[in-house]
């Protein structure tokens, strides 16, 4: 991250237990249990009632309790062996990665995924695909893998269910509070939050970055909730999964196209890219529009991507593959095939199906093209992704 940077707050802590506020702001507390029990130990009641969240924990802990704990020995030797194999395993040179492949990890693996599922505290995600993409960045975490994520940030990841009187289920948006959580800011050399922009129909979507430290691994996410955005803009990477159809198209341009821009701005270039699911398919888009703007054909420039990417499946059922109508395909992407090199005919037919409800254009068969490598969460999910 050239010139890029998130500040960590500060938390008044007894010197002794002082770097418990940096453990918090890096999610390698979240898969080592010892780390966890430094705050419970301090008081189990208040960590049951923050929901295991270490920054609000801090934010919220009696001044009186934190000093009995920097005063108790058998706590503090706890405390200097979790934070010796914290700093052991962030600066570790001889990494899994580093001994087995040291030509290939000068440049980063992008992993591209609509959901992380890291945390409790950090309630971003809605099922076993989040679930997987937060493992994968932990186990690249521990493999010393160069992995750079890519994701949303909603502000309502999912809904809480509250039973009512008469027995009616009832879901509860409730806003993460991003003051109380390990997600921070990315700013430039100048202390002003990195934007990114995406062009839609008569307008730019202004995309502000934030990051999630995942043991040696981070995690950005692109939040369109800031100024000058429209409201409804605004309100595009609030939650997961929009049932409008052309709010999810919408969601997935950010995502893909956004995302690339994202990793650009922040100096990166990935030798190789995942896509966990097609959300995230129009990723393979902007990278062919970068190299067609550089002055190469579009199935060079395809066919080169290609050698470099990867994706993911997780269903084998149709319904479950993001597919998008071509009359609202071509609403949103008229002026951006002219800059693939391709007219609307040639545009469509990259990812053209026809279903029985119309003509449409396939996020699975846009990743499935563009990809050297197709797998999936089981032998029959990647076969029949093979034969789409």
């Amino acid at each position: 991250m050239n010139g890029f940077r998130t500040n960590v707050p500060t938390f008044s802590l007894p010197k002794p237990i002082s770097r418990l506020g940096d453990l918090a702001y890096n999610l390698w507390w979240s898969w080592h249990p010892e780390a966890l029990r430094l705050y419970r130990f301090i008081d189990p009641v208040l960590w049951e009632r923050v929901y295991h969240n270490p920054v609000k924990f801090l934010q919220q802990v009696a001044r009186k309790l934190l000093n009995g704990a920097a005063q108790d020995t058998t706590y503090l030797e706890q405390y200097r062996q979790v934070m010796a194999a914290f700093d052991e395993y962030i600066n570790a040179d001889l990494t899994w990665a580093r001994q087995q492949y040291p030509d290939l990890i000068r440049k980063p693996i992008a992993y591209f995924s609509t959901e992380f599922g890291l945390h409790e505290a950090l309630p971003m995600y809605a099922g076993g695909l989040g679930v997987l993409s937060g493992d994968h960045l932990k186990e690249a975490s521990d493999l010393g893998l160069p992995l750079v994520a890519v994701g949303f940030l909603y502000r309502q990841g999912y809904f809480r269910q509250r039973i009512t009187e008469d027995g009616w289920q009832e879901a509860i948006n409730e806003n993460l509070n991003l003051a109380e959580s390990a997600i921070l800011p990315v700013l430039d050399e100048h202390n002003q939050p990195v934007i990114v922009q995406v062009e839609m129909p008569d307008r730019v979507v202004y995309c502000r970055l934030w990051k999630i430290q995942v043991g040696r691994v981070p995690l950005f996410l692109i939040d369109t909730d800031l100024d000058p955005n429209s409201a409804a803009d605004r309100t595009l990477t609030t939650r997961l999964y929009y049932s409008d159809m052309e709010r999810r198209l919408q969601q997935e341009i950010i995502l893909g196209i956004g995302g690339v821009r994202a990793l650009r701005a922040l100096g990166y270039d990935p030798a190789v890219w995942h896509m966990n699911e097609g959300h995230s398919a129009f990723l393979s888009l902007e990278r062919i529009r970068e190299r067609v703007i550089a002055g190469e054909g579009f199935e060079q420039a395809m066919a080169l991507l290609r050698r470099c990417t990867i994706f993911t499946t997780h269903t084998p059922v149709p319904a479950g593959h993001d597919m998008f109508p071509t009359w609202m395909m071509e609403k949103y992407f008229a002026n951006y095939w002219p800059q693939l090199g391709l007219t609307r005919d040639q545009f469509m037919a990259i990812a053209f199906q026809r279903e029985a409800w119309g003509d449409v254009f396939s996020m699975s068969l846009l990743a499935i093209k563009c990809s050297a490598r197709v797998n999936g969460v089981s032998e029959l999910h990647a076969e029949v992704s093979r034969r789409m």
